[in-house]
Parts: structure tokens; sequence; C-alpha cells
């Protein structure tokens, strides 16, 4: 036995594969029997049996055994594992996705960490995510504008069809509609009233052109047969502040971005697009109640990039929806008027094909250009 057969010998001692191997007896004058035990590397040595290896195709097995060995004593993760959130600091999607972190470190006792890169409606962020190693160490944490991401522009640098793997939703929210503290309007009916009679007039304010909270606006504004102005900031948090300053008339935000200031009474909350009242909104109706038949559902979720393992998406999905049970981690998301997400991998993957064709139509008639 040379050394480097020595040393496969050695590690699949170790890792006490089990192997069938042929072994001659030299005080039985030649007679081969065949013996089915575990080798221990010192038989040739301290006894009288001298272990040979059959050719390469023994040569073979024994290296798949060790492979195979090797392969599943390596668990997933091994690695801190990154979530790219595509957006700056503070926004609903960040700090949601760092609970979710949080909760995947203490299940797992590997680290998850959240990391921010925002610029260019999120496709700066994306696009690194696209581009990183398929092996569950580098996950995209993405919500609705992903899906509205075509209609803003031409290009985009990387398949949005193809190019990642949905791993599972994280939450689930209602859009609120609201005004500033002092406006013209007190309800949706009032609202719809006067934008019908003044076209063009009122103001909404969003956190970019081609964003969650500009399509939400837009499609409200085609059921109800409406013309808003858009109003575009750098990000969700400036269009609520602008309204809660009466700079803007109305903003078509998240739970998590408005609740805050309507609770603090600088904002009127006017109505949710979810089929229920939200229990931390118990006053506010929905827009069913309202008279307007329109509905809207803030989501978001984690993808991994194309290519990555099947079973390490199948543990992500388990661990995130472990982490949704926990009563801490619902308290939290029902603060924010949130639902807890989990959505199934494939269900997942459908969902957002579904919400890329809903989007179209609105982006046409909100002539919505691409750049």
């Amino acid at each position: 036995m040379n050394a480097v057969q020595l040393r496969i010998v050695e590690f699949c001692w170790a890792k006490q594969v089990p192997m069938t191997v042929h072994c001659f007896d030299n005080r039985s004058k030649g007679k081969q029997k065949q013996q089915s035990a575990p080798i221990d590397p010192g038989d040739n040595i301290v006894k009288p049996l001298v272990v040979r290896f059959g050719g390469p195709r023994l040569l073979a097995a024994m290296l798949l055994a060790c492979a195979s060995a090797f392969a599943h004593g390596q668990a997933y993760p091994t690695k801190p594992v990154r979530i790219v959130v595509p957006f700056a600091p503070g926004g609903g999607l960040d700090a949601m996705t760092r609970r979710v972190a949080q909760k995947l470190t203490e299940q797992t006792g590997n680290t998850f960490f959240v990391e921010n890169k925002a610029g260019a409606s999120g496709t700066i962020g994306i696009a690194q995510v696209a581009r990183a190693a398929p092996d569950g160490t580098t996950l995209l944490a993405n919500d609705g504008s992903y899906t509205m991401l075509p209609y803003v522009f031409k290009t985009l640098a990387w398949d949005h069809a193809n190019d990642f793997v949905p791993i599972t939703t994280t939450s689930v929210s209602p859009a609120v509609l609201a005004a500033g503290p002092n406006t013209r309007f007190n309800t949706v009916a009032e609202l719809v009233r006067y934008a019908r009679a003044h076209p063009g007039e009122v103001t909404y304010g969003t956190g970019g052109v081609g964003s969650s909270l500009h399509f939400a606006a837009e499609q409200f504004a085609q059921v109800a047969g409406i013309q808003l102005r858009h109003i575009p900031f750098k990000g969700a948090g400036e269009a609520v502040a602008a309204v809660a300053a009466g700079n803007v008339d109305i903003v078509m935000g998240g739970p998590s971005s408005a609740l805050t200031l309507v609770q603090a009474g600088k904002l009127r909350a006017l109505a949710v697009s979810s089929s229920h009242r939200l229990g931390v909104l118990p006053n506010v109706p929905t827009f069913g109640e309202a008279g307007v038949d329109y509905r809207m559902t803030y989501w978001t979720g984690l993808a991994a990039p194309k290519g990555t393992p099947p079973e390490i998406v199948a543990f992500l999905q388990k661990q995130v929806a472990r982490a949704m049970e926990g009563e801490d981690v619902r308290a939290y998301f029902a603060s924010i008027g949130a639902d807890v997400g989990g959505m199934p991998s494939a269900e997942f993957a459908t969902f957002m094909r579904n919400e890329v064709g809903r989007w179209k139509s609105v982006a046409a008639g909100a002539n919505i250009q691409p750049e």
C-alpha cells in the first residue's frame, strides 16, 4: 500500500466508512477468503494479513464512499450568511429582515447578518446578489418593488425571471392611505369627490418613480377613476414626512412606515387595503367599507442566486417558517400592522410571476415609461 492509498484508508477509517475488501491470509497457502469489516490501517503491519487494493474499481468505490462521508459531514450553514437589503437602513424591509436574521442566528447557531446596498431603486443590491456564488452564503431580501422594476428600467443587470430562486415570504401587509392632519378631506369618499372635481390637483408622495408607493397610488387612482399628481422623494420615509408636514396631500404607504405618525396624530389614516381592519388601526375602515374596490398587498421575502442547491433552499424555508412561529416575531409583526409570511418556495415563485403581470397594466395606465 502506498502513502496515498494509506491516507485514503486512514480517512475512511476515521469516518467509519464500512467497506468490503479482499484480504489474503499468508498462512492459508494462498487461498483467498473474503471478509467484510472496517479496515484498520495497521492490519498489514501488526497482523499476518496483507491488505491489497482490488484494482481501479475498488479504489474508485473507496473514493466515492469517502466523498459521500465527507459530504454528509458538511452541514449548512458553516459560514456567516449575508442578507442583502437593497435599500437604505430604517425602512420596513430593513427592520423586518433584521428581525428574521436575528431569529435564524438563534435557531441555527450560525451568524445571519444584514447588509444594506442601496441605490438605483434597489437594482445595485439586487445585481450584487445575482452575481454571488450560489452556495447559500448570500441572500436577497426583496419586496414588491422587485416585481415592478421591469417597467421602470429598460435593461436590468440580471434576468428578472431566472436569476433568482424564491425561498419564502417573510411578511405581508396592506397599504394604508394616509393624509396630512390639516388636509381638506377626512374620508376616502371626500378625497375621490374632490379629485374628480379637480383633476391633477391632489398630490401624492412616493419613495421615487417606480417604487412600491408609486405603483400602489397609481393603482388606487385607476380603480377610483381619478387623476393624481405624483411627487417623488428619495425614500418612503421622506414621502411620509412630507405628507405629515402638509407639503403633500396623501401617501399610500405600508403600515410600518405610517403607523407611528398616525398614532401620534401627525397623519390621518383614511383606509387600509386589506379585507379586514387592522388590529393596530381598529378605527380605520377598509377600502371596501369606504366604497372603493381596491386591494393591495405589500410583501417582503427572501431569495437566493440561481443555482443554489434545493436542499439549502428547503433548509432556509423551513428555518424561516420556524422563526415565524415564535410569539415574539408574531407580536412584533402585528405591532407594525403586518402578518408573518412563510409561503413555500414554489408558491412564492408563482406569486411573483403573477405580480409582474399585474403591474404591467398599472404601469401602462400611469404612463410609467422605462428608462
